[in-house]
């Protein structure tokens, strides 16, 4: 049976313009039945989602995770199923989910894999996927721009970090978990709903996307090179037995800061504290391949 998609590709992810015939050609060849449509401005998708709302069975977003940040209030409201081609440098939700990287094997994944629904994380209004972040993320986040993506891929991630982290500053913070209030002097508070961000990076060790939970983390270190020592657990999302890591998992968070920072939602600057943050349980479907539980 032909299926009806709405295709959405942002021709300025990393391998977005060069895979967007290869994509129309496999997906019309699996038996989608397909509405094209591509921008160089990711905040047009929530338009295009619903002007096309009544037309399609599902939306295909071809891009990082910064397209797709800027789909998910859309598909939230539209409640259209989503299949993910990860064209971006991270691919964090993909890589979450366990979609395979490759192009014929994603396109797969959306032709023959399974619907499951996600939970997501909320602030201020705005839904995310990955992770929310304030401090030291943004400034990275501020840095990193296409063109060290195109260049280095997942390393820009690193280099970027690495470039920046001499030039963390203490802020301080009061932060309610679910009702509950800890002050900290902290250079970056994440709140992660998936397992992945940052370029591979591990919210939490035992984070999944599924586990209607957000994962809280505050990095309270007093020098940079603290931060650095602390890398290689971050990778491996084994930083909360660090005495200079909070961490804490909830359902709701509420941060307030002195002065005004901005937050970053799965790559992408939306919105600023002060914050709260809810989970969203079993918000969205999303198409993953059969063998992920």
């Amino acid at each position: 049976m032909t299926r009806r998609a709405l295709l959405l590709v942002n021709r300025h992810a990393r391998r977005g313009q060069h895979s967007l015939p290869q994509a129309v050609k496999q997906l019309r060849e699996l038996g989608f039945d397909l509405i094209e449509e591509d921008t160089e401005k990711p905040n047009h998708l929530r338009e295009m989602i619903h002007r096309h709302r009544n037309q399609v069975d599902l939306v295909i977003i071809g891009g990082g995770d910064g397209t797709l940040n800027a789909a998910v209030d859309a598909l939230v409201e539209t409640q259209l199923p989503l299949g993910i081609l990860p064209l971006g440098t991270a691919n964090d939700l993909a890589r979450t989910l366990g979609i395979p990287p490759t192009l014929p094997d994603a396109c797969q994944t959306i032709a023959k894999g399974e619907l499951q629904r996600i939970d997501l994380g909320w602030v201020n209004g705005k839904h995310f996927f990955n992770v929310a972040s304030l401090g030291l993320s943004v400034q990275i986040t501020e840095r990193l721009n296409q063109e060290l993506k195109r260049r280095w891929g997942v390393l820009a991630y690193a280099a970027t970090a690495l470039g920046v982290i001499w030039q963390a500053r203490l802020f301080r913070a009061d932060i309610r978990l679910d009702g509950e209030l800890i002050r900290v002097k902290t250079v970056q508070i994440a709140v992660g709903n998936g397992r992945y961000y940052g370029g591979g990076m591990i919210i939490c060790e035992n984070a999944a996307i599924n586990d209607q939970k957000l994962h809280l983390s505050s990095i309270n270190v007093r020098h940079w090179w603290q931060i650095v020592a602390l890398l290689p657990a971050m990778k491996q999302g084994r930083h909360k037995a660090w005495s200079g890591i909070h961490t804490d998992k909830c359902q709701e968070i509420e941060v307030y800061t002195y002065r005004l920072h901005a937050i970053n939602t799965d790559g992408e600057l939306t919105t600023n504290t002060p914050a709260k943050f809810r989970l969203i349980p079993k918000a969205l479907s999303v198409l993953i391949p059969r063998k992920y539980s």
